[in-house]
């Protein structure tokens, strides 16, 4: 019961009709699945969202961080709601949910006050690399606070504008470019990639090419960290796909009623994705990866040695 009835609500089922969803599922006698048990959990989940955004971080240290954020629509209080999230993978390989707070838009000044927060929960250790989309204000505002953080761009939407910049007809082609220089072994063979098709469709669609090359840089920046850690440090998939069930929902009812009860759901899918997180492959590799030791080509240069 405990598991079906936060699945069943955050898998669109409204609360009235619970009783018709406890029936065909557990019999016209199964206990405690009705609207109001709902209204009571999602009392319960408010309080434990409460009680996390608080908690300490004193002494903890994450080496990866994913940043992201999604929008949706609330229904009573009109207009769109943005919630931020920042997951990271701590020293032993666990990945858990750092922060989840709502704010006005994915910026600047939104990010910045997210990781001030932090800080004065006792984060104070910067993680080695962080992860966003290049549209993000995240990187900005790690950098003004002095972090020394190393910034990885998620490919899956620098890919999606580029594409969106190009003809549908050579989308196919200049797609599977694109998979040709982040899929490289060698950074020296994603760059010959990269060039190539820069080359080819400079000329005609400029901006699709500026669009890839202006974050070059942050696009490569996998390739200085253990081989075993690439696949999740190349994208923010695992945030994108908890905010697509929430808008699952949202779309099933036209929004959420209220920003408390959006923050809430997404916290709480959050909370049930996180039970499924498995440990990053490669985690003994994150203390050297703490201790500066260099890895080229997703090497570390003593083995390469």
């Amino acid at each position: 019961m405990e598991e079906l009835i936060p699945w069943l609500y955050l898998q669109g089922v409204s609360t009235g009709d619970f009783s018709e969803a406890r029936a065909a599922l557990l019999g016209p006698d199964a206990p405690g699945l009705s609207a109001s048990t709902v209204t009571r959990l999602k009392g319960i989940w408010q309080q434990e969202y409460h009680d996390g955004s608080k908690r300490s971080w004193a002494g903890k240290r994450y080496v990866y961080v994913w940043a992201d954020g999604g929008y949706f629509t609330i229904r009573r209080e009109g207009g769109r709601q943005c919630i931020l999230v920042l997951r990271g993978a701590s020293a032993d390989g666990k990945k858990e949910r750092i922060a989840l707070p709502d704010g006005q838009r994915e910026s600047e000044p939104s990010w910045k006050e997210l990781l001030l927060d932090c800080q004065s929960r006792g984060r104070t250790i910067a993680p080695s690399l962080a992860l966003g989309d290049g549209a993000l204000g995240f990187g900005k505002a790690a950098r003004q606070l002095g972090s020394e953080t190393q910034e990885q761009r998620c490919w899956v939407p620098k890919t999606a504008n580029v594409l969106d910049k190009l003809p549908k007809g050579v989308q196919p082609q200049s797609k599977r470019m694109l998979h040709a220089s982040y899929l490289a072994e060698r950074k020296a063979a994603a760059d010959k990639a990269f060039d190539r098709l820069v080359a080819t469709y400079q000329a005609q669609f400029p901006k699709a090419t500026e669009c890839l090359a202006k974050d070059r840089n942050e696009l490569r920046t996998f390739y200085d960290f253990p081989a075993e850690h690439w696949v999740p440090i190349r994208t923010t998939n695992p945030i994108e796909r908890v905010c697509a069930t929430v808008r699952l929902r949202t779309d099933k009812t036209k929004g959420t009623g209220t920003r408390a009860a959006c923050l809430t759901m997404v916290f709480k899918l959050m909370e049930s994705a996180g039970k499924r997180w498995r440990c990053l492959n490669g985690a003994e590799l994150l203390e050297e990866v703490v201790q500066g030791v260099s890895f080229v080509d997703g090497v570390k240069q003593e083995d390469a040695a």
